[in-house]
């Protein structure tokens, strides 16, 4: 009975125990899911309009009204009171699709003319809900190159009928040939008129599609030299930066470089052996705003819209403005611009400028500019409510007291109708404000005592601020400030070093050798990323202007991507030089190397290349598809070649393509994404997202054959192994 009552006391205290521990496990776990639930909720919330709808809602549930907004809008009478339905009307409906085409000017034109003939001409005429789908020209955007169609991204995604559009638009996309972008958003960087030799500041440039086309604008005339000028590309926020060199890095440009600071504090930058700040030709201030233009896509503005929202934001958007000018040199453009149409955000943060800077800028009239951009003026005159959605008069305390309409005189000086206006319903668009600012007179150090954040703006500048730098014989180097980093990061996110090699350094002397690099190439403008300073992988490489900016003694910028690379190590040394060139690099060197590892095929030899991974060279000697690359090929040692495949006939841009010619078979090194496009573009093959590329098929036949030569060798052995086994078999049975 003891022995019996102890098992029953140890049965129900285990099961007290574990009750007990299930019990905290399941409370801490519900804090800890009501703590990240917050957690996210309030860094959502700090997003502004783009967060989705809550409680689960669809965006269709979302009740596309806010009375405040209409009253709001309608007292302030920047829409005529015969438009207001129109207007409301178009702000009530989705966006239409819309892109750009990208690239120099005859890539930009290819890809174009496949648009019209394989894709505009099938759905002309065609109409989704009574809704006529045929893509058409965004007016404005130069040599129809920007394009829209009037039903939302969703419909070409999910209809059959327009599934060979869309995947050429996801293929060109991926690729870079084509840019996924608002309509409206394309204006600002088209205002800003970049040139190849100017010096460009995008100060809140995440997620980048603005950005982009600076790059491509700094780029435009490649074809005859390439630029001198560059991009500097800023955010404030860690995790948003390295999401903007994942948007912009398939552009390929060494001129570019991002970096992460709060705007309105950005860094001086002083180049080594200069006396003076540097100076900025162009500056785009794409500042943040409450966004109430962007309800066509964003329809959490109709349930979040408050007045007070602007007002939060009028301080900051201020700051960044006033930041820009100081940056700006003299004869330069800066374009400011938000995605809203409040005029607290707008028109009082333009003439707070020009009250402050007075004669040493002016707005610049653009209407002569975009000729087809349906646009309004700048208005000069506005009512202004407090949170409680109550009239203010000048003097409110809790209204800053820029944010009220110019006197008489000042909007007699200022000019304000030189701003422009978009509206949704003028052009089927999002709204939104652009304002072009040149600075005409600027006075000696205006940009330390100008405004009255001077002490910051110091102490952002002082050395307690700046990265650490690390040195090593024959380098230079720089190491990123990684103290605001938050959040995940993409994978291919790299928090390294900048540390440039001497251009005596045996790997690359190795690789110019090999490749016959002429000395008008900046060869002292290679770097790798990591901390050893060796080329153990990868070699990088940037223009001259950044690696003057990366190089600098006293570096205040937080530097978080620059250069792109030029060689790779082979994972097995092979050949006089294992290292290869990278496709993203060909463009920038495509001039200065010789013809040595230079050769040329025929489209016929390309579609094979493309399709087949790894061909004999025997086998496509004997094919006779191109004799003349069969001789070149068989002639040239093992290594990386510049393929060049020409369409001058067809007035068409040659094609440069690296290709490996190994000791017995070639490869041509052309990722998946860019296979699919080539096949598409130059054979109007249709590929799917589903396939693997030439290398995997390849693979998976030598496995295939591998597996085969095992399994025949098995099958041998048991062959054997049973001849062996039968006369000792026929003799048992004889014996019995």
């Amino acid at each position: 009975v003891t022995k019996l009552i102890k098992k029953i006391f140890i049965f129900i205290s285990v099961c007290v125990l574990f009750f007990f521990f299930h019990y905290m496990l399941t409370r801490n776990y519900s804090k800890m899911a009501k703590k990240h639930f917050k957690k996210r909720n309030n860094r959502d919330s700090s997003k502004g309009f783009g967060k989705r709808p809550a409680n689960d809602a669809s965006w269709s549930d979302i009740v596309r009204e806010n009375a405040n907004w209409e009253t709001y809008y309608k007292s302030l009478n920047l829409i005529p009171e015969s438009e207001w339905d129109d207007f409301k009307k178009a702000c009530q409906t989705n966006l239409p699709m819309t892109f750009r085409i990208t690239g120099s000017r005859k890539h930009a034109e290819e890809i174009r003319n496949i648009f019209l003939d394989r894709h505009v001409s099938q759905l002309k005429g065609k109409t989704f809900d009574g809704v006529d789908i045929t893509p058409k020209n965004i007016e404005f955007y130069p040599d129809n190159l920007g394009w829209q169609i009037d039903v939302s991204k969703n419909v070409i995604k999910k209809q059959k009928e327009y599934a060979k559009t869309q995947r050429f638009l996801v293929v060109e996309t991926e690729v870079g040939n084509i840019s996924r972008q608002e309509a409206v958003s394309m204006i600002p960087p088209l205002l800003l008129d970049v040139k190849p030799h100017h010096y460009v500041l995008d100060m809140c440039a995440a997620p980048g599609s603005k950005t982009a086309q600076l790059i491509e604008a700094l780029h435009a005339e490649d074809e005859k030299k390439l630029p001198t000028g560059f991009v500097l590309a800023n955010d404030s926020d860690y995790k948003r930066s390295h999401m903007l060199v994942h948007q912009v890095k398939r552009l390929n440009s060494p001129n570019f470089l991002v970096v992460n600071h709060d705007a309105t504090l950005f860094p001086r930058i002083r180049l080594n052996n200069s006396s003076q700040d540097l100076k900025f030709d162009r500056i785009l201030c794409d500042v943040p705003c409450s966004g109430d233009a962007t309800m066509r896509k964003n329809l959490n503005v109709w349930k979040d819209f408050r007045v007070g929202n602007a007002l939060g934001l009028h301080n900051v958007q201020e700051l960044i403005l006033n930041r820009g000018l100081q940056l700006l040199k003299k004869g330069g453009r800066l374009v400011y611009s938000t995605c809203s149409l409040s005029p607290i955000e707008n028109e009082a943060i333009v003439a707070s400028a020009l009250r402050k800077w007075g004669d040493q800028i002016r707005l610049v009239n653009v209407d002569n500019e975009l000729p087809g951009l349906k646009r309004r003026a700048g208005v000069s005159d506005w009512k202004v409510y407090g949170k409680d959605m109550e009239l203010r008069e000048p003097g409110a305390e809790d209204v800053p007291e820029t944010a009220f309409p110019p006197t008489k005189e000042e909007a007699e000086k200022f000019h304000l109708e030189n701003c422009v206006r978009v509206y949704p319903h003028m052009q089927n668009t999002g709204g939104f404000f652009i304002t072009v600012f040149e600075k005409i007179n600027p006075v000696a150090d205006v940009d330390a005592e100008a405004d009255g954040n001077k002490r910051k703006a110091d102490e952002s500048d002082s050395e307690e601020n700046e990265p650490k730098k690390q040195k090593s014989e024959n380098t230079s180097s720089t190491q990123p400030d990684l103290s605001s980093k938050s959040g995940r990061l993409p994978r291919d996110a790299n928090e390294e070093p900048f540390i440039f090699l001497d251009p005596s350094n045996s790997e690359l002397q190795k690789c110019y050798s090999f490749y016959g690099f002429s000395d008008s190439f900046p060869k002292d403008c290679a770097l790798v990323r990591n901390s050893t300073g060796e080329p153990l992988r990868t070699i990088y490489y940037t223009s001259p202007i950044i690696k003057d900016i990366l190089t600098i003694e006293k570096q205040k910028l937080k530097l978080v991507h620059g250069g792109i690379k030029l060689f790779v190590a082979q994972r097995n040394d092979v050949g006089p030089c294992g290292w290869r060139i990278q496709t993203e690099s060909l463009h920038t060197i495509e001039h200065f190397v010789d013809e040595k590892r230079h050769v040329k095929c025929n489209l016929k030899l390309l579609e094979r290349l493309m399709k087949e991974g790894f061909p004999k060279i025997e086998e496509i000697k004997e094919s006779g598809v191109d004799p003349e690359f069969s001789e070149k090929i068989t002639n040239v040692t093992e290594g990386c070649l510049f393929l060049t495949v020409d369409r001058s006939n067809e007035g068409l841009e040659n094609l440069l393509l690296p290709l490996w010619r190994g000791k017995s078979n070639v490869n041509l090194m052309v990722n998946k994404k860019d296979t699919h496009e080539l096949l598409n573009r130059v054979f109007d093959i249709e590929t799917s997202a589903k396939d693997h590329g030439k290398e995997k098929a390849h693979q998976d036949q030598v496995e295939a054959a591998k597996q085969q030569a095992n399994d025949q060798t098995e099958i041998s052995a048991t062959a054997e192994n049973t001849e062996q086994e039968t006369p000792e078999v026929e003799q048992k049975i004889n014996d019995e």
